[in-house]
């Protein structure tokens, strides 16, 4: 329960005059007052916010945050006789009451918007008091409620008058406010649950009403008496969602018959903004939730080379989009990093992104060249339906020749940030959109030098309304040239911190699209850490691997490893020699680990069974599992590669 009293910051204090300060407040007319008054007697025009009788005139939503929190306010007299010109004209206040605080509780989106301008619409205009219950939990949509029924105390407004010592009456909040129950079990047949299931505002004057109320506020909090208590139930599209009680004290006059029409319009539009607010709060859930399945979690860690990553929504009320990222480590040590960029950004725009991805994901892991990924994706991109149009980027970077390959289907070129510092935008075909099909994409073959980094971004990040796609480029590419000069020709800015800065240069207008951006530092393999070789599909094949591997732990000072590594080697070996027909690869990496690597020509991935006693072999991944720090198998196009690695001691 919290606490947000009014007030009005910046308003001057009106001195009361002595003889309208000794006035009964009970002679002022009951329901809603006059506006405030102008020394004439006309009404100030364009007031929302009539105020209350008995209560100074207070502007509708005085006590926004940050104000004072009291303010000395003048309670201005009652004008005598015409009666009935004096109705009517209460009554169009009335009205004009309504419209105003209705439209102030529409202007709230979420839950805690829309109840803070029912409270700050009532009090102290209508109301001095208000507290306002909400289901707990409130029900979304058609799913049913949960049982049993609860109601908890959502938000409070209180106001208290004060007479002091000098001419004035200070509004300010209630410092001691009376306490109320924060959650209220509906009992089924209580006379709660007969009030609410009756939806109309009530009087707390009747027997029903006041226990329903004791029952809603607790034993402990007394009740005014008289008119001065209404319970609105409030109803949303399908079902009760909560209650709202306005109470006035006794130095105001109580409520009017009228008043519960009041009650009444401010619950009903309470109510439906709710409920609207709880469906689009579900919808805005469940975009986010899709948008952040649909990218990855974490990005890996492949050997020789960093990676950091960002992704920003159109807008807060957008949180979807069709731009995606990903890096997928490939056999080899290779790793694939792809940026897209389907057209538009809503709910079906994620959902084929998702599905484009996931495609992506499958192919790279056939080890299919960029070209032929490209070209894959562009046939499902058509099997999805027409128009399903998307861009994208798709490069394998591989570590040990610190060379990049590079596809592009219509998506903007990468930037490649070099040690020194010069920034280059790299030069690659072009190619067709995905979904256009009938078109063929091509490869290039480029240096990655260590130290340099690749920048991949989708076009949101370079274009918008007031610049076009190269200029963004060019901006770009000068934003890193300028960063990478501040920390030196031999240092490459920290990844991270890069991204921050690249992202930094979004101007107030330049946000028309979501932004994907993918940012790799090549720190690559040295060759002297790097041991490979070629042995024939033989029987002397795992001896010879043996030997290979010890003399490069010796050269590389991993003498300890060398009893684990050789038992490892030999069991992967014999298992590439028995159905191998060409010769198999055997590379070793050290980097923070020690990688082993053994290809063959044969499809078919080895699978870790469990070995009856009885059998004389199937216990060779079985070690593996036990002794490697991890291991796996990968399908390429033209066989496999089974690898393994092992923690170094440093």
């Amino acid at each position: 329960m919290t606490e947000h009293p009014t007030s009005h910051e910046g308003r001057q204090p009106l001195a009361a005059r002595p003889q309208e300060r000794a006035r009964p407040r009970q002679e002022a007319a009951a329901g809603l007052p006059d506006v405030p008054a102008q020394p004439g007697g006309t009404a100030v025009p364009g007031t929302e916010s009539p105020a209350a009788p008995g209560v100074p005139a207070v502007p509708l939503g005085a006590g926004a945050p940050g104000g004072s929190g009291a303010v000395a306010v003048a309670v201005s007299p009652q004008p005598s006789g015409g009666g009935g010109g004096t109705s009517a004209r209460r009554e169009g206040e009335r009205l004009r009451f309504v419209g105003a605080a209705t439209r102030r509780i529409a202007r709230g989106i979420d839950l805690d918007e829309i109840v803070l301008g029912l409270c700050r619409a009532t009090v102290p205009t209508f109301s001095d008091e208000i507290l306002v219950y909400l289901r707990d939990p409130l029900p979304v949509g058609d799913e049913r409620p949960v049982a049993p029924f609860v109601l908890r105390l959502r938000r409070t407004d209180r106001l208290r008058l004060t007479d002091p010592e000098s001419e004035e009456l200070v509004l300010v909040p209630d410092p001691d406010p009376t306490p109320a129950a924060e959650l209220c079990e509906v009992r089924s047949g209580g006379a709660l649950a007969e009030v609410l299931r009756g939806v109309r505002p009530v009087f707390g004057d009747s027997a029903a009403a006041r226990e329903a109320l004791t029952e809603l506020l607790g034993t402990d909090r007394p009740l005014p008496g008289g008119l001065r208590a209404i319970l609105a139930p409030l109803r949303g599209r399908r079902r009760v969602i909560g209650a709202a009680v306005f109470l006035r004290r006794s130095e105001r006059a109580g409520f009017e018959p009228n008043d519960l029409l009041v009650a009444a319009q401010l619950a009903t539009h309470t109510a439906l903004g709710i409920d609207k607010a709880v469906l689009y709060g579900r919808e805005a859930y469940i975009a986010d939730e899709l948008q952040r399945t649909m990218l990855p979690d974490s990005l890996p860690q492949p050997t020789g080379v960093r990676l950091a990553s960002r992704y920003l929504p159109a807008a807060e009320t957008a949180r979807v989009g069709g731009d995606w990222y990903d890096a997928i480590p490939l056999p080899g040590s290779r790793v694939a990093l792809v940026v897209g960029d389907v057209m538009g950004h809503s709910m079906t725009s994620a959902a084929i992104m998702g599905q484009l991805r996931t495609t992506a994901q499958t192919l790279a892991g056939l080890d299919l060249p960029p070209q032929e990924v490209l070209h894959h994706l562009d046939e499902q991109a058509q099997r999805l339906g027409e128009n399903r149009m998307a861009t994208c980027l798709y490069a394998v970077y591989d570590p040990v020749s610190h060379r990049i390959t590079v596809a592009n289907a219509g998506h903007p070129p990468p930037i490649l940030l070099h040690l020194g510092g010069r920034a280059e935008v790299l030069r690659v075909p072009p190619g067709a959109p995905i979904g256009v099909g009938g078109v063929d994409f091509e490869a290039v073959e480029l240096d990655a030098p260590a130290g340099a980094t690749l920048l991949l971004y989708t076009d949101g990040l370079v274009e918008s309304r007031l610049r076009d796609v190269w200029t963004g480029i060019e901006q770009l590419r000068e934003r890193l040239a300028a960063t990478a000069q501040l920390t030196g020709p031999d240092h490459s800015p920290p990844l991270e911190a890069l991204c921050d800065d690249v992202l930094d240069m979004l101007g107030p207008g330049d946000r028309d699209d979501d932004i994907a951006l993918l940012a790799a530092r090549f720190d690559g393999i040295a060759p002297s850490d790097v041991a490979y070789w070629f042995l024939d599909p033989e029987d002397a094949a795992p001896g010879r691997a043996r030997r290979l591997a010890r003399r490069a732990l010796a050269r590389w000072d991993l003498e300890d490893l060398t009893d684990s590594v050789e038992l490892l080697i030999s069991e992967v070996v014999t298992n590439a020699v028995r159905y191998a027909e060409r010769p198999v690869t055997l590379r070793l990496l050290r980097t923070d680990v020690l990688r082993c690597e053994v290809g063959d020509d044969s499809p078919q991935l080895p699978r870790q069974r469990r070995a009856r006693d009885t059998d004389e072999g199937g216990r060779g991944l079985f070690l593996v599992n036990r002794l490697a720090r991890r291991w796996g198998a990968t399908r390429l196009s033209g066989g496999k590669v089974v690898w393994f690695e092992l923690a170094t001691r440093t």
